[in-house]
């Protein structure tokens, strides 16, 4: 009976809910490695849109319907990137910003 008591006694004391600890033990190694992947993946979806309009300029001119079609896709995709990481960016800037 004691042993239930103490069950439940432990199971009934409230989880402590700590605050949030930097895990890099405020490196700034983290913070630039994040910086410039946070610029690259930009500059990549850059890249693919300015590339993509290019591949559907050259399909339209040489007749080549598929070509078109494959650089409209590649713009839907390399805007999906854009937004993602719009929404990624802030998210991120918040967390380690929380952490820190």
């Amino acid at each position: 009976m004691s042993l239930l008591v103490h069950t439940l006694t432990v199971l009934a004391d409230p989880v402590n809910n700590p605050a949030p600890v930097d895990p890099t033990g405020g490196s700034n190694g983290v913070n630039l490695l994040l910086s410039y992947t946070k610029w690259g993946v930009l500059i990549a979806c850059a890249v693919v849109a300015v590339a993509s309009g290019g591949f559907m300029a050259v399909g339209a001119l040489s007749h080549r319907p598929d070509n078109v079609d494959k650089g409209k896709r590649a713009l839907i995709w390399s805007i999906i990137g854009v937004v993602a990481s719009a929404c990624a960016i802030p998210l991120i800037n918040t967390v380690f910003g929380a952490a820190g």
